[in-house]
């Protein structure tokens, strides 16, 4: 018996033996899901900017970790899925690493918009590379993500400003993602400065400027903004909203959700 244990001992060591050297230590790499979600992870965290709770980006800290230009190089390469689902997690994804990308590319600023010159604004120079293609913010947004049909990435995507829905704190996946939408729209209609307020003893109902700007996707979806957002209502909003209320529309704080204008967002 030890004689046979002996034998398949060395045939073992032997068939180890016959492995590269490379490859018995080489790492998995990441993809480009599992990366911005460890980024996203460490980077990303609850703040305070000015009257505003949000989740707030330390843009410094993400220009100087050493796994952000493999991340872009990452979406760079990627091939666009075909699916729907992992289709729209993938562009979501997508647009909120390149909103971070343009930030960075002259930060510090004192707002996304900054990054624009006198002719071009923003949305329109072009934020990356994704996969294999040179893109626009307004590209991504426009002529892929809203022809998608799914008005909840208005509450995903996030052009790294105060006034934005929160940016999340992970990838969006697949596996998860009608509940991250779901979870993100009740976030950001529960936040009464950025999201949705009920003024004036329920005769007023006040929500983010993106529900004007963007009225046609969440009235294709539901018939009218209001029935939109009172799916995504607390209890206590609901009950406090009158039957005939008026909606209006926030002032939109374009100024950035930098880390470092927060206080409660230091380490």
């Amino acid at each position: 018996m030890k004689q046979w244990i002996v034998v398949l001992m060395w045939f073992a060591f032997g068939a180890l033996a016959t492995v590269p050297a490379h490859a018995q230590t080489a790492k998995v790499q990441p993809t480009m899901t599992e990366l911005w979600d460890a980024i996203a992870r460490q980077h990303v965290r609850p703040g305070r900017i000015g009257e505003v709770s949000l989740n707030v980006v330390d843009y410094a800290a993400i220009a100087a970790d050493p796994r952000w230009p493999t991340l872009l190089d990452l979406v760079a390469q990627a091939s666009e899925p075909t699916e729907h689902g992992e289709r729209l997690a993938f562009w979501i994804n997508a647009y909120n690493i390149m909103a971070i990308k343009v930030v960075l590319g002259k930060y510090p600023v004192k707002s996304i918009k900054d990054v624009g010159g006198w002719f071009t604004q923003v949305w329109d120079i072009e934020a990356g590379v994704v996969g294999g293609k040179m893109r626009t913010l307004n590209e991504i947004e426009h002529e892929i993500l809203r022809k998608m049909e799914e008005p909840r990435i208005h509450g995903a995507i996030v052009c790294a400003s105060v006034s934005c829905p929160p940016i999340r704190a992970e990838a969006f996946v697949v596996g998860r993602l009608d509940e991250q939408l779901d979870d993100q729209m009740r976030v950001w209609l529960a936040n009464d400065k950025v999201g949705l307020s009920i003024e004036n003893d329920g005769a007023i109902l006040r929500v983010s400027s993106i529900f004007k700007w963007f009225a046609e996707d969440f009235e294709k979806k539901d018939g009218s903004v209001r029935k939109f957002v009172e799916k995504y209502m607390t209890d206590d909003q609901r009950s406090a909203l009158r039957p005939t209320a008026n909606i209006a529309y926030m002032s939109y704080d374009w100024s950035l959700n930098d880390a470092k204008r927060s206080p409660a967002a230091t380490k």
